[in-house]
């Protein structure tokens, strides 16, 4: 077994990244081809503001090799983000990509850009996709659906392919060279008392793939690099106290509008409660003015027949005053 810097630290994937030799090892396992040549873009961002620190970025200038020898120079945009992000951030820096000029082909007479691959290394899961690496590539197609053969520089330099890593489904699988070289970031092998380090099994590593554990053995080894990750754990300390306390006022919020919204059924029903009464009272009204009118018949008809008004209320057992006030 062999202790490595934990590369879920930006400072420590950035020092692994800068050296070309680690970087070409891991490219290369990621997009299946050789790499014939390989730089680290000068435009490298990495995001280590104080409010937000889930997102690191680096870019690529490579000559890949097709299955034919062809060499192709491509741009390789790779993206690491421990925290659930919202993809606008990625679509943002991806948008940049296509409108810097130094994008362009070098040929003066070529109005293409070069074409993108872009790489996401995932702390978190997607959806229901459960793969540890999924790849997303293009194809020509016609009408009908049948593939098209060969590339054109139009169309390679508007669409891009796309890698996705997502490291909680590495599960410490080996089932392929790739699987096996991911192991360097799957958080399982932490150690239980310093998530700093990990504790790889070297065997498990081809012996082209050693200069990845050298150069983590060499990050962890480097002062620069064991004080950067002690900032970004006070950096995280301070994300997660800040989300606890969003947390709970998005709790105690939640609470309010569920008390809120029971206080506004209340007064629905009863303002239902006083319609239905309303409604009650109206029809008792329209009930009495019927009955009204009905002692107002009896009471013309019992005069026709020539009743006085003691007698009529006698009849109707009905005060003499309620008979007055309703001639």
């Amino acid at each position: 077994m062999t202790l490595i810097a934990n590369p879920f630290y930006d400072s420590v994937f950035k020092y692994m990244m800068e050296d070309e030799r680690v970087a070409n090892i891991l490219l290369s396992a990621l997009l299946k081809k050789e790499i014939s040549e390989l730089q680290v873009r000068p435009h490298e961002y990495t995001n280590t503001q104080r409010t937000n620190i889930s997102l690191f970025r680096m870019d690529f200038s490579a000559k890949i090799k097709d299955r034919d020898g062809e060499e192709h120079l491509v741009l390789i945009e790779l993206q690491k983000t421990w925290l659930p992000t919202e993809t606008l951030r990625f679509r943002q820096y991806l948008g940049t990509q296509y409108l810097s000029r130094e994008n362009m082909r070098k040929d003066p007479d070529s109005q293409f850009g070069l074409p993108i691959i872009s790489i996401y290394i995932l702390g978190h899961t997607l959806g229901e996709l459960v793969e540890p690496v999924i790849y997303v590539r293009r194809r020509y197609l016609d009408y009908e659906d049948n593939e098209i053969q060969g590339k054109d520089k139009f169309i390679e330099s508007l669409t891009h392919d796309s890698i996705i890593v997502q490291i909680p489904f590495l599960r410490q699988r080996t089932r392929n060279r790739l699987e096996r070289l991911l192991h360097i970031f799957d958080q399982n092998y932490r150690l239980e008392n310093n998530d700093h380090l990990l504790e790889i099994d070297e065997s498990l590593f081809q012996k082209e793939d050693a200069p990845v554990l050298t150069r983590l053995l060499k990050a962890f080894a480097t002062p620069e690099v064991r004080r950067s990750m002690d900032v970004e754990d006070e950096i995280l300390s301070e994300i997660e106290a800040r989300d606890t306390v969003i947390m709970q006022k998005d709790h105690i919020i939640q609470q309010k509008e569920r008390q809120i919204e029971q206080k506004e059924q209340q007064l629905e029903q009863n303002k239902q409660q006083l319609e239905q009464k309303d409604q009650q009272l109206e029809q008792s009204k329209q009930q009495l003015e019927q009955k009204d009118q009905l002692i107002r018949s009896m009471i013309r008809m019992m005069e026709h027949e020539g009743l006085n008004e003691e007698q009529i209320a006698q009849k109707l057992a009905l005060p003499v005053e309620h008979i007055r006030s309703l001639k």
